[in-house]
């Protein structure tokens, strides 16, 4: 066997068991809506600004580390 062969695995964020746990969150979640519905449609302005530090939290992913260096610098 080459010692210079690398094995790549999938990250478990594609994996099999991390769809089956995104699916069941999602259906207990669905049920939870449901169930409390008229509790939520009196505060849902209050779930929009929870949303909020949620969304900047998950959603700055993309963008780079927010450094002043330009990519090509090591220092």
């Amino acid at each position: 066997m080459p010692s210079d062969t690398h094995f790549s695995a999938k990250p478990w964020c594609r994996s099999q068991s991390s769809i089956v746990v995104a699916m069941l969150a999602v259906i207990l979640v669905f049920f939870i809506v449901r169930e409390h519905w008229e509790h939520l449609v009196g505060r849902w302005i209050y779930l929009l600004l929870f949303l909020c530090p949620l969304m900047h939290l998950f959603g700055h992913g993309g963008h780079g580390n927010h450094s002043n260096k330009p990519e090509g610098s090591n220092g």
